[in-house]
């Protein structure tokens, strides 16, 4: 990974996640802080609503994300999760098919940092992502990037990055969800 390192969203990365965050407007989506996908209560649907429903899930162990650091700046992240704790994806109806199996973890969000895009930042975090789950006990893991079909896209509407990106990560396609997304999965082992 070169000079990025992979960390894990907890108490200790609280304060560099934050303020990722606010030098975004509280990482898009209006100021969500990364809970767009969470089950959040509509009073927590403003800026310091989201940040402090954030911070309940990650002290109760319901929010997970590996974050890009470059030295001591977080630049960037991938948020999963079990399907539990990430039930917002939009299409749900269409994703959780009766009588198809859920996958064990969801990677729902990439974020990174205005100053940092088309490093490669995003498959980084993608494959710290992989690496958390794998620590985790791994399983089937599934995402729902934008399937671009090779156009360029604003960054600003890649809020889970790209087919290709996760293709480049060990991903496999599955299907089509919604007009510009997909379904991607791959399987993880457990780490050693």
């Amino acid at each position: 990974m070169g000079e990025f390192e992979i960390r894990p969203l907890g108490g200790e990365t609280w304060d560099a996640f934050v303020a990722l965050c606010d030098r975004h407007n509280g990482g898009g989506f209006g100021g969500c802080y990364c809970t767009w996908f969470h089950d959040v209560p509509h009073v927590s649907r403003t800026t310091e609503g989201s940040r402090d429903f954030k911070r309940d899930m990650v002290e109760t162990g319901h929010a997970h994300a590996a974050l890009v650091f470059d030295g001591e700046t977080a630049v960037g992240w991938a948020q999963y999760g079990k399907p539990a704790d990430l039930p917002g994806i939009a299409h749900r109806k269409e994703v959780e098919v009766a009588g198809s199996a859920l996958p064990d973890w969801r990677i729902t969000c990439v974020f990174v940092d205005r100053k940092y895009r088309r490093r490669g930042i995003a498959r980084i975090a993608v494959e710290g992502a992989l690496e958390l789950i794998a620590d985790a006990g791994g399983g089937v893991v599934e995402s729902y990037p934008q399937d671009t079909g090779g156009k360029k896209v604003g960054a600003s509407f890649l809020y889970n990055a790209t087919r290709t990106t996760f293709e480049q990560a060990g991903f496999a396609y599955d299907r089509p969800k919604g007009n510009n997304h997909c379904i991607v999965r791959t399987t993880v082992a457990a780490a050693s």
